[in-house]
């Protein structure tokens, strides 16, 4: 019940995180603040799916008992997966902002195909895995 309870947790918390990160490119979209921006963003979501999985992982392992690399596994993709659900229900919003402020009309129509979203979820499965193996490690 822990586990589930650090995953739901640490998944909200990285949700919003990115969700947020997604809001500042949103507002940065309509300004000509030039490559800087969406660059640091984008490496800041990368330090948010990799850290916010490994804290959780890493505090299925602190809890001991019979948390393994498994356990802490299905906890940090659990995280990532939440939080990429959230990046994928924003999707359409973030598209029709980029259109509106390029002028296209193509764009503000943009949905996930299955295989993208297969293809994400083995992402959160190759993040989950980093992050379970160093929680695992330091732990």
């Amino acid at each position: 019940m822990n586990s589930l309870v650090n995953m739901l947790v640490f998944g909200t918390v990285g949700a919003l995180l990115i969700a947020a990160l997604l809001g500042l490119l949103l507002v940065s979209t309509g300004r000509s603040a030039g490559r800087g921006v969406p660059v640091a963003l984008g490496a800041t979501a990368l330090a948010v799916l990799l850290a916010v999985p490994t804290l959780a992982a890493s505090n299925v392992v602190a809890a001991g008992g019979r948390a393994g690399f498994g356990l802490a596994f299905l906890v940090a993709f659990g995280v990532v997966a939440l939080t990429y659900v959230v990046n994928v229900a924003l999707l359409p919003l973030m598209s029709r902002r980029v259109a509106a402020v390029h002028g296209t009309e193509r764009a503000s129509r943009l949905y996930p195909s299955g295989g993208t979203l297969a293809g994400g979820l083995l992402i959160c499965a190759a993040f989950g895995l980093v992050g379970a193996s160093i929680a695992v490690l330091v732990g």
